[in-house]
């Protein structure tokens, strides 16, 4: 099945809205609740799973990154590990601003371009249209879940409507 790897480029940007969404009411009920912006950004759903933080760097990285790599041109700097709200908040809008200058003739033919990516345990080789819709996005998705999962194990009044607060 041949994918329209452009609709990537949507997907990823109403996804980092959702993001902003999630952390926003994870702050703001952390703060109302007497922790600070700090350690918010710290819970995590298990000791060794990653914190509220590094799930939101994940889902910036992906959605700025995978996009990049599909259509050949170099992957953006990575993101200071120690952002605050307001620094996941601006590096959410620059990764949309990213997203909103690709233009869909640069995903053009690139289904079957090979690429070599190093996941940690290998660095297999398949073709760009693999890549994106069988490990970019389920992973984009993956992050964005935990994050919410994570603002919901803390009592954040989320619901399934502010999974999909950039839109479907």
């Amino acid at each position: 099945m041949k994918v329209d790897l452009f609709t990537t480029v949507g997907v990823y940007s109403r996804g980092l809205d959702t993001l902003a969404n999630i952390l926003t009411k994870a702050v703001e009920h952390g703060k109302a609740n007497g922790a600070s912006e700090a350690e918010v950004l710290d819970w995590r759903l298990a000791p060794d799973m990653f914190n509220l933080r590094q799930q939101a760097h994940t889902v910036i990285r992906f959605a700025r990154g995978w996009p990049a790599r599909a259509i050949g041109t170099e992957v953006p700097a990575d993101l200071p590990d120690d952002l605050d709200l307001s620094g996941l908040q601006s590096a959410i809008q620059t990764a949309k601003t990213e997203l909103a200058a690709l233009k869909p003739e640069a995903f053009q033919g690139r289904d079957e371009v090979p690429l070599t990516y190093d996941i940690g345990v290998m660095a297999p080789t398949f073709p760009i249209g693999q890549w994106l819709p069988s490990f970019a996005t389920p992973n984009f998705y993956f992050h964005l879940g935990m994050a919410y999962a994570i603002a919901r194990s803390k009592g954040v009044p989320l619901g399934k409507r502010d999974f999909f607060a950039g839109g479907l």
